[in-house]
């Protein structure tokens, strides 16, 4: 079956927590180890949906196979700031599946209003690397030894993407903002 890209739901919770545990616990790419309890993760979930934020999911099958989000900043004069984060399961990667969702959710986030989108993301992380600089994504600085974790100390990345700077293909159409978008 296809996999389809589709706005965050309370009826996912479940999925989208499964997939969120699954690849905190690679201790590779989030900076969590494990997923917070389904219940934090419903709350999350209808905090998205009540601030109008932008989240998709990746789902094949009724499951959860990645995800990705933009949190607006709520402080005083950041407000046109969101917060990237996005994940795929393990056995998905490689699949443009990311580019998919990332599409997806930053034209959401420009959509709604924000005009910069930034990420934080561990250097050795290629793949990510090169999927955010396609979209256009700027790398702003280097938080040297970010994390030390299973004796590997690894640094970050702080990149970000303004409105003004997006490729236009991001913006391609209203109904199917990855229609137009090619792939990594």
């Amino acid at each position: 079956m296809d996999i389809l890209i589709q706005p965050a739901s309370l009826d996912l919770a479940d999925s989208f927590r499964q997939a969120l545990d699954v690849v905190a616990r690679e201790h590779r790419y989030l900076i969590f180890q494990e997923a917070p309890p389904l219940e934090s993760a419903r709350n999350f979930i209808s905090k998205v949906l009540a601030k109008g934020w932008s989240q998709f999911y990746a789902v094949r099958d009724g499951q959860v196979v990645g995800w990705c989000d933009v949190v607006r900043d709520e402080h005083p004069g950041r407000t046109h700031v969101g917060r990237l984060g996005i994940g795929i399961l393990p056995e998905f990667r490689g699949q443009q599946i990311g580019a998919r969702l990332l599409a997806a959710t930053v034209a959401d986030a420009f959509q709604k209003g924000l005009t910069r989108i930034e990420l934080e993301v561990f250097a050795a992380n290629a793949p990510a690397l090169a999927l955010y600089r396609k979209f256009g994504f700027v790398a702003e600085g280097r938080k040297r030894q970010a994390r030390c974790l299973d004796g590997i100390c690894e640094d970050s990345l702080c990149m970000a993407l303004l409105k003004s700077e997006a490729p236009p293909s991001l913006f391609a159409t209203e109904s199917n903002p990855t229609e137009n978008m090619e792939s990594p």
